[in-house]
């Protein structure tokens, strides 16, 4: 029998019986048979029919307010072993509780935050199972959670961030859920925010495990890539573009989201491919 996983998406839960407010489901936890209840208003309305004895689906498990595991099939906005930013829902007296998706607000007691949590603010952190306690908690001190072993990356492996603090060089950045990351200052062309979730590309593992990351994709390929996309561009504009050497890196990637380092390599690639000409006010098409 499948076992089961607390506050993660489960698939292949069978419906083992139909009640008036719900459905029962089977699983292991621990190696020991167990029905859980996956009430009616937590099934999928886009199914708009009943659910059948014997069928399959997919359901996210935690534990409700008397500690009884129950499914929803509803996503929450993060999942067991992963980071995420979230809104702090209320505080108590003992820790706060963070909106996250399923009816029971997600709990941060006190000495997993790294300053007293305030209602309405959002914080980057780990969900993870308390083991004394088997529920599903979370911990605003990140650091403890990111993975320290050498991360499995290449130059150029895409890989997706999420945008975790500022420090004196760039922003901080979670990897792929694992392992710690940084973007630098003088890569990043617009304007990121704690809690950002977006595509990065790896520029170099260094020896201590750490990650460095560019929005854009680096090397040669990235050069290749654009040259295709500027010239693409100049045939659907007018055969000309009102940028060159002396634009603005801003601009530069507002306009097409790359450096200006790969614009200009980009520029000069199609120059030495004689398909464009460069002037005063930006870069011309030449011919069909």
């Amino acid at each position: 029998m499948q076992e089961l996983e607390l506050g993660r998406i489960n698939d292949h839960l069978k419906v083992v019986r139909k009640v008036d407010f719900g459905y029962y489901l089977e699983g292991s936890i621990r190696g020991e048979r167990t029905e859980f209840l996956l009430p009616n208003n937590e099934v999928d309305e886009s199914l708009q029919r009943p659910l059948a004895e014997g069928e399959e689906l997919s359901a996210f498990l935690y534990l409700d307010q008397e500690e009884r595991l129950i499914a929803t099939m509803r996503k929450p906005l993060a999942q067991v072993d992963e980071f995420a930013y979230l809104e702090v829902a209320w505080v108590n007296n003992f820790g706060a509780f963070l909106h996250w998706g399923p009816q029971k607000d997600l709990f941060v007691p006190f000495r997993e935050q790294k300053m007293k949590m305030q209602k309405g603010q959002s914080y980057i952190v780990h969900l993870h199972i308390d083991p004394a306690s088997y529920r599903i908690m979370a911990s605003a001190k990140v650091e403890h959670y990111i993975d320290t072993s050498m991360p499995p990356y290449a130059e150029g492996d895409e890989v997706d961030i999420l945008v975790w603090q500022k420090s004196d060089l760039g922003l901080k950045a979670i990897v792929d859920n694992r392992f710690g990351g940084l973007l630098y200052d003088k890569q990043v062309f617009r304007q990121l925010h704690t809690g950002d979730r977006l595509k990065a590309y790896v520029t170099k593992v260094r020896p201590d495990g750490k990650i460095d990351l560019s929005l854009q994709r680096w090397g040669q390929a990235a050069v290749e890539d654009f040259s295709d996309i500027l010239l693409r561009h100049l045939q659907e504009h007018s055969s000309h573009l009102a940028l060159g050497d002396k634009s603005p890196a801003e601009e530069i990637y507002d306009t097409f989201g790359v450096s200006k380092k790969v614009f200009k390599k980009a520029v000069g690639d199609l120059y030495k491919r004689r398909l464009i000409e460069i002037t005063d006010n930006g870069i011309t098409l030449i011919g069909d």
